[in-house]
């Protein structure tokens, strides 16, 4: 059974034409500040003070820095700006289980160097085997070669 998996999942779906959600939230709202402030203001003052209302509004809308939503890279600004600068490092318990212990190697003087066929037959027994099925002289082998199990 196939599934369709979506791919364009970072788009927001288009609402009233070309405008998000939140697009026209921003546009509605600028609707709303104009229109009281076109009734409860002179007409100079409305297009001085409705402008730049406007202009921000429009940016609040449209414009995207760095590829994210104005109100999200103001609201990350203030922020950073009433966030404390100092960052103290604390170190976490899962970090300090997750730290391994340091195992002690224990050197061994080992005179017989020699491989024989012997030796590696069953070395190979035991591998092959997973450890199940071996010889009955394994244990001298691992001894003998200070390989411990």
């Amino acid at each position: 059974m196939l599934i369709n998996v979506p791919q364009y999942i970072d788009v927001e779906d288009k609402v009233a034409g070309p405008l998000t959600v939140k697009q026209l939230g921003w546009m509605i709202a600028l609707g709303i500040i104009l229109l009281v402030m076109w009734n409860t203001m002179p007409a100079a003052a409305f297009f001085v003070i409705g402008f730049p209302i406007t202009l921000l509004f429009l940016a609040f809308t449209f414009y995207k820095p760095y590829g994210q939503p104005l109100g999200s890279f103001v609201i990350f600004g203030f922020l950073y700006y009433f966030r404390p600068k100092i960052y103290t490092w604390k170190r976490s318990p899962e970090r300090e289980r997750a730290v391994p212990k340091v195992a002690q190697v224990v050197k061994t003087q080992n005179t017989d160097k020699q491989v024989t066929a012997e030796t590696l037959h069953g070395l190979a027994q035991l591998l092959d085997s997973e450890g199940t099925n071996h010889d009955g002289n394994i244990d001298e082998i691992l001894k003998k070669h200070s390989i411990k199990r």
